[in-house]
């Protein structure tokens, strides 16, 4: 069974509700995977603006 992610942060999720943003707005849908240890000296996070490590999904549908 896939992750639920977070539709507006890409932030995989277990509980009910985002630790970024705090909603419930999740999808079941998506499609690749980066994970984020050094947010602060990532030039990938920078580009799409990511300041808390963890792991993303790169497409959310």
């Amino acid at each position: 069974m896939k992750k639920k992610v977070c539709k507006k942060c890409k932030i995989f999720v277990d509980g009910e509700t985002c630790p970024l943003c705090k909603k419930n707005n999740f999808s079941n849908n998506w499609q690749g995977r980066i994970n984020f240890i050094d947010v602060q000296n990532s030039t990938i996070a920078k580009k799409i603006n990511v300041e808390v490590k963890g792991e993303y999904a790169i497409k959310v549908k």
